[in-house]
């Protein structure tokens, strides 16, 4: 018989949950992403240990894609098998979420956001999850070529098969967020949060409009990669590793990313996180969360001791105003 998995009956006495823009569901500030780790060609009791660590610490959500692996699909039934065979008995206490915009198979109705994509796409990835819902899902980007009526109609749809309680869009800008948002408001749909990259090297979210659509329409935030795809560590303070991500898969950091100029600005802004007590990811993921913006950050995470690390920023001290500007002065950023 398999031992049962029993949960650290403290896990939520330390965690500040935050709510989602105006909504009554809350996420922790910190939240556990599965893009990677979690493919056919990871570790399953790994990926069980780290799934353990993040819940008995109150990091409730669990963040998935109908693409993340590789191969396809793969993080979506791996992790599955962890919910049958570990997590299924606290159902009602995560917020899983997934997506679909991406491409998923071939032909013409495997990718963007068509009706039949995204509703066939749901229905592929619950039952790969062994699930009835998710807590979220989210259209993961923009369409050029299908109206967003469409788009956010099959979301709307998925609400009203009971198979998600609220929708979420990724990767939006600031203007087709308002479009999109006036649409689900007409349709009486729950969209509640907006998930896109952001970092201490990546403002994209500022210069877009879409951080400040967000607060206007009084909805969550939740950003990914925060740490640049290890850039905001101290992984390449010193040069390329042998076992770096650079060296194992170039698919998304590569070595011609680590510039002079950039290696500068690493070790500049890892002197700042050692005055302040903290890691480089840790000041890195403080700044993501540091001025309530930001509902939640998505880590990435390939052992359970990298999620205690990150849980270390719980009731870290906030920056002065003398540490935000020379955060800015070290990457060239310019406030008006």
């Amino acid at each position: 018989m398999l031992n049962m998995f029993i949960a650290n009956e403290k896990r939520y006495d330390k965690m500040p949950y935050r709510h989602v823009g105006k909504w009554g569901l809350k996420l922790p500030p910190i939240s556990l992403g599965m893009w990677q780790n979690f493919s056919h060609t990871d570790n399953l009791e790994n990926m069980e240990n780290m799934c353990r660590t993040a819940f008995d610490n109150g990091i409730i959500h669990f963040d998935l894609a109908n693409n993340y692996g590789p191969a396809y699909g793969s993080a979506e039934r791996n992790f599955g098998k962890i919910l049958k065979e570990e997590l299924m008995p606290y159902r009602d206490e995560l917020i899983i979420t997934t997506k679909a915009g991406y491409d998923m198979w071939e032909g013409p109705y495997g990718n963007w956001g068509s009706r039949k994509y995204l509703l066939a796409s749901l229905d592929q990835s619950l039952k790969r999850m062994g699930l009835e819902y998710v807590d979220i899902f989210y259209h993961h980007r923009m369409d050029p070529e299908t109206p967003l009526e469409e788009t956010m109609g099959a979301l709307a749809t998925a609400v009203q098969q009971g198979k998600a309680l609220y929708v979420g869009l990724s990767n939006y800008d600031g203007k087709t967020l308002s479009q999109a948002a006036a649409i689900l408001k007409d349709l009486k749909c729950p969209f509640v949060i907006n998930q896109n990259r952001y970092s201490i090297f990546d403002r994209t979210v500022e210069e877009n409009g879409l951080k400040r659509t967000t607060g206007i329409l009084k909805k969550g935030l939740i950003t990914f990669s925060p740490l640049a795809q290890g850039q905001l560590t101290d992984r390449y303070l010193n040069g390329i590793p042998e076992d770096s991500r650079i060296r194992r898969d170039g698919r998304f950091l590569h070595a011609t990313d680590l510039t002079e100029e950039r290696l500068a600005q690493i070790r500049a802004l890892n002197d700042m996180a050692l005055a302040r007590g903290q890691s480089l990811a840790q000041m890195a993921l403080s700044w993501i969360l540091k001025d309530g913006e930001v509902t939640s950050v998505l880590i990435g995470a390939s052992r359970p001791a990298q999620i205690l690390d990150n849980l270390k920023i719980i009731g870290a001290p906030g920056f002065t105003n003398e540490e935000l500007q020379k955060i800015d002065e070290i990457c060239g950023v310019k406030r008006a």
